[in-house]
C-alpha cells in the first residue's frame, strides 16, 4: 500500500509499521510460550514416556488409569501384574508379593473392557520377563458382544510401541496440569494420586462404612443387572482373545484366572438364563486355564463371603478386609489345588 493510500485510509506509515512489529512480537511470544510448554511437559514427563524397566516413572498424578498405567507397564522392577476391573483393584501388590514371592503391579482399571485389559497386558508382556500374571474376570468376558471401549477415552497412542510422536500427542491442558502436579510432588508439596505399583484404594474410608446404605446399594445394583442373558451356546469372543494371549506367556509362569467375588444378589441364579450363561463361561475358562497350566479360582459363587452384606459397599465392590482374605485364599488355592473347605471359592483348574 502506498504512503498516500495509507494516509487516505487514516493511518500513517509509522502506525502501520508499529502494528506489523506488534504482530511479529505477538506471534514470536506465542511460539516461545508454546515451545516452553512443550519442553516443560517433556521434562516432567507426566505419562512416563521415558519409563523403562531400568528407569521407572515419576510420581503418578493423573487418576485416569488409562493414561497412567502405560508408564507402569514400561517402568519399574515388576515381574507380575494384575489385570481386571474395579473388582480386582483392591488386591494390594504388597500382599501379593508376600504371598507369591514376585513383584506385582496392580493394573486393574475401573470398568475396563476385555479389549482394554488385553491391550494393557500385551504392553506389559512386551517390556519384561514375567513370573506371574493374574486376570480378574467378570461377566464382560462372557458376553457375546463385549464392548470394545468404555465411555472413558482410550489413548491408543500411549499403548503403541515406541509411543510415536508421544511428546506432541500429550500436549493439552490436562497434561500441562498433570505435569505441574508432578513437579509439586517431586518437591514434596503434593501426594501421588496412584502408587507407583498401580495400587490405590478407590472405596470410601472404612470408618465411613454404613451397612444400611450398603444394603440399599446392593439391592439397587443387583436390580440394574437383571438383564436378558445371552444364550448359553452364544460365542464368547473375549475368551478366544484371552486364550491367545495366554499362549504367549512363557511356560512356568504362575497364571491365575480369578472370577472375582461379587455379591450373590448380582450373580446369575441357578436355573436362570444368566446362571446358565455364567456356568458355561466358567467351564470354558476352566478349559482355557487347563490348556495353559493356569490355576482357575471361582469366588463368584454363593458363599459366606458373597452372601454377607457387610462385606460389600455395593453389589460389586467388596471391602478392604475382603481383599486381604482373597490374597490369602489365592495362595491356598495355588498350594493345595482344591476347593476351600469353608466354601469361599472353588478351584476349576490347577496345573
Amino acid at each position: 500500500m502506498s504512503s498516500e493510500a495509507v494516509r487516505s485510509a487514516g493511518q500513517s506509515p509509522q502506525a502501520s509499521q508499529d502494528w506489523a512489529g506488534f504482530a511479529r512480537s505477538l506471534v514470536g511470544a506465542a511460539a516461545l510460550l508454546g515451545l516452553s510448554i512443550i519442553v516443560f511437559v517433556a521434562l516432567l514427563d507426566p505419562y512416563g514416556l521415558r519409563a523403562a524397566p531400568g528407569r521407572p516413572p515419576g510420581p503418578i498424578m493423573d487418576a485416569n488409569q488409562r493414561l497412567s498405567y502405560p508408564q507402569i507397564t514400561r517402568g519399574g522392577a515388576f515381574d507380575a501384574a494384575v489385570f481386571g476391573t474395579s473388582t480386582a483393584r483392591l488386591l494390594d501388590p504388597a500382599a501379593l508379593d508376600a504371598a507369591f514371592g514376585v513383584r506385582f503391579a496392580n493394573l486393574a482399571m475401573n470398568a475396563a473392557t476385555p479389549d482394554e485389559q488385553i491391550r494393557l497386558a500385551a504392553l506389559f508382556l512386551a517390556h519384561r520377563s514375567i513370573r506371574a500374571i493374574l486376570f480378574g474376570l467378570d461377566d464382560t468376558w462372557c458376553a457375546a458382544d463385549p464392548p470394545a471401549r468404555t465411555a472413558n477415552a482410550f489413548p491408543d497412542w500411549l499403548y503403541a510401541e515406541g509411543v510415536p510422536w508421544g511428546g506432541l500427542r500429550q500436549m493439552n491442558l490436562r497434561s500441562v496440569t498433570v505435569a505441574a502436579q508432578v513437579g509439586l510432588a517431586q518437591l514434596g508439596l503434593a501426594r501421588p494420586r496412584i502408587r507407583q505399583d498401580g495400587y490405590a484404594v478407590f472405596t470410601p474410608p472404612e470408618d465411613r462404612y454404613d451397612l444400611a446404605r450398603a444394603q440399599a446399594h446392593i439391592r439397587a445394583n443387583a436390580a440394574d443387572r437383571t438383564t436378558t442373558a445371552d444364550p448359553e451356546d452364544a460365542p464368547m469372543p473375549a475368551l478366544v482373545r484371552l486364550d491367545q494371549l495366554l499362549g504367549t506367556i512363557p511356560a512356568g509362569t504362575l497364571t491365575l484366572l480369578v472370577f472375582t467375588p461379587i455379591h450373590v444378589a448380582a450373580q446369575g441364579a441357578a436355573g436362570t438364563a444368566a446362571g446358565g450363561r455364567e456356568a458355561t463361561c466358567k467351564r470354558r475358562v476352566a478349559g482355557i486355564g487347563a490348556a495353559h497350566g493356569a490355576t482357575v479360582v471361582d469366588f463368584r459363587i454363593a458363599s459366606p463371603l458373597t452372601s454377607r452384606d457387610a462385606n460389600y459397599w455395593d453389589a460389586l465392590h467388596y471391602r478392604l478386609p475382603v481383599a486381604a482374605q482373597i490374597v490369602a485364599d489365592l495362595k491356598a488355592a495355588v498350594v493345595t489345588g482344591v476347593d476351600d473347605p469353608a466354601g469361599m471359592y472353588r478351584v476349576l483348574a490347577h496345573p
